[in-house]
């Protein structure tokens, strides 16, 4: 039975597709990690620099012992944007940046959660969105191939 050119073509160029994609992946995690990583440094960074404000604002917001809470959330945000810069442990402290933002969203950001199905825009739009999105495709696709991770995994493999 001979080939149909058209389907040749067709399945030539989704080869193609899909190698495009799979080169772009490493360069797109860098990115978002860069990127995230870096506002997550300086958010931290901010917050560890005016510890006595994140603490009166986590006070408002009725969150439970503000003081320690405040020093962990910035903490936790300035380390782990540091690593996701590096890409180093990535999976791992991708972990801790999503349940802080989970948290950010639950206390500053309720009724955009409560309103992620009837009005998603206000979900997607709220601040913690996008650092939880990028820390959720780290977790799920990991920091690629620039990252202290990808080294070090070609470091220590088993022969």
């Amino acid at each position: 039975m001979e080939a149909n050119p058209l389907t040749t073509f067709a399945s030539a160029g989704y080869r193609k597709l899909i190698a495009i994609g799979e080169a772009l992946k490493s360069p797109l995690l860098l990115a978002i990690r860069l990127y995230w990583g870096w506002h997550f440094f300086q958010t931290g960074l901010g917050k560890l620099g005016n510890l006595s404000g994140t603490t009166s604002f986590f006070h408002e917001l009725g969150i439970p012992f503000p003081g320690l809470n405040a020093v962990l959330a910035a903490t936790t945000e300035c380390i782990g944007g540091l690593f996701l810069l590096l890409g180093f442990a990535s999976r791992l402290v991708a972990v801790p940046l999503i349940i802080t933002m989970i948290v950010a969203y639950i206390t500053a950001d309720l009724d955009a959660v409560k309103a992620i199905f009837s009005d998603s825009d206000q979900f997607v739009t709220a601040t913690p969105f996008l650092f939880l999105f990028a820390c959720v495709i780290v977790l799920v696709f990991g920091p690629g191939k620039f990252s202290v991770d990808h080294l070090l995994a070609r470091r220590f493999q088993p022969l």
